[in-house]
């Protein structure tokens, strides 16, 4: 089938029950979503739709296609057919009768269009019988949805189709499925009430204006004298009546001459492609141009199946066949074997026309043309517009056909090009995804947000969160002993799980160099369980990093973690590759808690510890110990969560995620921005500011505007002792590298 097909069944399923159904649809049975035109596609997808949308819908096949029967008609309509559509006949037996004749011409546009066929025929008790003919099995309830709406559409009437016969047919070679429809067709109610009621509601002007009209045309008809022969008053008066009536057209009786004024010889030149032919195939004679190109017709007495094999309808080449299937378009093609040798390497002619009974002679008359679709068809037939009489539509038929095949060409193309933008489209949006979650993870989310806007992110102060740094234990000895790859690959499988429970636990990864991890509790959201959220944060590090094994020792590494609680001045920091950066002494004291712990520990700072030590947690106290840079300071460990199991923790319950005292306050856009006036006041004064707090916002953390008096809130000291550097790492580099996030 076409794409048009499929494309109205998409259309169908997207008008009654939406694009979600028709991307559900298209997901089950396994299709593209989006279908060319003029392309054509196995059957077997338009089937395939067909049983999902019925078990999708959970009704039967009978429903569905009748369904798709009316909106075929409709889609049909819509598409630039209406007009074709209801000039096909005056009523609905002519308008089916005449379908054939309409699949042949869309069968220039559609060439390998394989199409049903239809015939009517009227039994002696009055009955309508509609056989209908296809190849494909199982479809015909397609068919009452057709007519039923034609009927309803075109024609202001109301039918019922009853199946009579369901059968492989016999009578024809091709189309196999022969389905008998009973057609009972009646005129709705309305429209008879309708035109009483317009009847009744006219004026008695309006009756009266006509009334006049037809008594001056009465008078008129009265007194012409177009009948040689004198009338009586009876049949005067009788064609009057009609006259009024409007019955005049229905009136009408052909003439016909005594005899055929027409010599043989302008018969066969005026219809150079016709064939007479008797009720046992001989050929009694044919048109002038016909036997140019089959010569052998010139021959006496031959049969015409010997040189013509019969296209459309697919039915048997006898002449009982050829007068039940009368009122089709007959399409024949001439039998290559049966053709001089210098035409067998030309592609073979087909005619198509209308076969007439011509009862008294007992012969059946063919009159045809040539079936061509181009101008390109006609040259590789050897033909030439002169060959076709100059009263015949063919010649006007392929010039037409020629611009609307290049209109197709057209189409297909746009429609090639719509697809691929549509592709491009989708990857494009699915890249962006992809950058926007690289940037997401470089920068926090309202951060990313404001950058991709090109707007400002102003540095901002956060009186209260938890910081925690990490190290592995023997690191340096680890590099020193290992190759490079196996020191990427350890790496790179703890930071992957301590990656994951930063969206367990709902905090924020700051940093990692070498083998130190950072990460923050209540920035860049304000939270007052950031103390809490990085305490299971830890335990859940703790846990994973057993998972990992020492490529020396493959025995689980080990891990020192310190947590230290207190304010801190957060920004973004460089423009190539920016980074959200926490500054101020807090972050030192926390790698101080890192550097100067216990392996497989977490080491707590007293602030921390006062902020969780009422909680479900339990803690030993180490003691005093002495803290370089900081004095004495009496420290602790954290061991574990009372309330919550190790499962918990690292995230591996279905259904459960660390539940928390308080949820994290939205960020939005909406803080106020200050003028550089304000921002210079408030820098002078000191104050800086907490998101959500009633201070002023501070300025960007910038080298060219950082002044003297916020410089002196920074202490700049490196937070890792350099004994801990890793191999290969020169020392000034490092320094200098902290100072800059730090």
């Amino acid at each position: 089938m076409y794409g048009f097909i499929n494309t109205c069944l998409k259309s169908l399923v997207i008008e009654k029950f939406g694009d979600e159904a028709w991307e559900k649809l298209s997901l089950m049975a396994g299709v593209q979503d989006t279908f060319m035109t003029y392309e054509i596609y196995d059957d077997a997808i338009t089937l395939r739709l067909v049983q999902e949308a019925c078990k999708m819908l959970d009704v039967s096949s009978e429903v569905v296609l009748k369904l798709f029967g009316e909106h075929f008609f409709s889609f049909c309509k819509m598409s630039g057919y209406d007009t074709m559509l209801r000039t096909l006949g005056g009523n609905l037996v002519e308008f089916i009768e005449n379908l054939d004749a309409l699949h042949s011409y869309l069968a220039l546009s559609y060439e390998a269009m394989n199409a049903p066929s239809f015939r009517v025929e009227r039994m002696n008790d009055g009955r309508i019988l509609l056989h209908y003919y296809s190849d494909r099995k199982g479809l015909y309830h397609i068919v009452p949805g057709i007519i039923e709406a034609v009927a309803k559409d075109f024609f202001d009437s109301e039918v019922t189709m009853t199946i009579l016969n369901q059968s492989e047919e016999d009578e024809r070679t091709g189309k196999k499925e022969h389905v008998v429809f009973h057609m009972l067709q009646k005129d709705k109610v309305s429209r008879r009430k309708a035109q009483t009621m317009q009847k009744d509601e006219e004026t008695g002007v309006d009756r009266k204006d006509k009334q006049e009209a037809v008594k001056k045309m009465k008078d008129r008809y009265a007194n012409l004298q177009l009948c040689p022969r004198k009338r009586s008053p009876w049949e005067i008066v009788r064609s009057i009546v009609m006259l009024g009536q409007g019955n005049l057209r229905t009136s009408f009786t052909p003439s016909y001459p005594n005899k055929l004024w027409i010599e043989e010889r302008a018969f066969c030149n005026a219809f150079p492609f016709h064939i007479v032919f008797d009720q046992d195939l001989v050929v009694k004679h044919t048109g002038v141009n016909i036997q140019k190109f089959v010569p052998g017709l010139q021959t006496a007495g031959i049969r015409l199946d010997e040189y013509f094999t019969i296209v459309h309808p697919e039915v048997i080449f006898n002449i009982q066949s050829i007068k039940k299937f009368i009122n089709s378009q007959f399409v024949l093609k001439t039998r290559r074997e049966m053709l001089p040798e210098v035409l067998q390497n030309q592609s073979t002619l087909k005619l198509r026309g209308q076969m007439m009974w011509m009862e008294s002679l007992n012969c059946m008359i063919y009159l045809c043309s040539p079936k061509l679709r181009s101008l390109q068809e006609l040259e590789e037939r050897g033909l030439h517009l002169a060959d076709i009489a100059q009263h015949d539509t063919t010649r006007d038929l392929i010039l037409l056909n020629q611009q609307r095949l290049a209109e197709i060409e057209l189409s297909n193309q746009l429609e090639r090009k719509k697809e691929e933008l549509r592709i491009l489209s989708r990857n494009l949006e699915i890249e962006k995804q992809k950058s926007e979650k690289l940037l997401y993870a470089m920068l926090p989310t309202h951060v990313a947000n404001k950058l991709k806007e090109g707007k400002r992110v102003e540095a901002g102060e956060f009186k209260v969160c938890t910081i925690l740094f990490s190290d592995v234990v023997t690191f340096t000895n680890i590099c020193a002993a290992c190759e490079p790859i196996q020191i990427v690959n350890m790496l790179n499988a703890m930071y992957s799980r301590f990656d994951r429970l930063t969206s367990v636990h709902g905090v924020y990864k700051v940093e990692t160099i070498g083998d130190a991890y950072m990460v923050v509790g209540g920035v860049p959201v304000p939270t007052d369980t950031h103390a809490e959220r990085v305490a299971n944060f830890a335990l859940g590090m703790r846990i994973a990093a057993r998972e990992v094994t020492s490529p020396i020792t493959g025995q689980p590494i080990q891990i020192r973690v310190g947590l230290h609680t207190g304010s801190v001045l957060a920004g973004v920091v460089g423009e190539k590759m920016p980074r959200y950066c926490l500054f101020g002494d807090t972050v030192n004291t926390a790698s101080r808690m890192e550097s100067h712990g216990v392996p497989d520990h977490i080491h707590l700072s007293p602030f921390t510890y006062s902020v969780l030590k009422n909680k479900h947690y339990e803690i030993s106290e180490r003691g005093e110990i002495e803290v370089k840079g900081k004095g004495l300071m009496n420290t602790y460990f954290l061991l574990k969560n009372l309330q919550m199991t190790d499962e918990q923790i690292i995230g591996l319950v279905d259904g459960e995620t660390c539940v928390y005292q308080d949820d994290p306050e939205d960020v939005t856009d909406d803080t106020k921005e200050e003028t550089p006036e304000e921002t210079r006041d408030n820098a002078e004064e000191g104050e800086v500011v907490v998101n959500g707090e009633n201070n002023t916002s501070a300025p960007s953390l910038r080298p060219d505007n950082l002044t003297p008096n916020q410089l002196i809130q920074f202490d700049i000291t490196p937070a890792y002792d350099l004994e801990h550097l890793p191999n290969g790492l020169h020392s000034e580099n490092l320094n200098t590298k902290f100072c800059s996030i730090l």
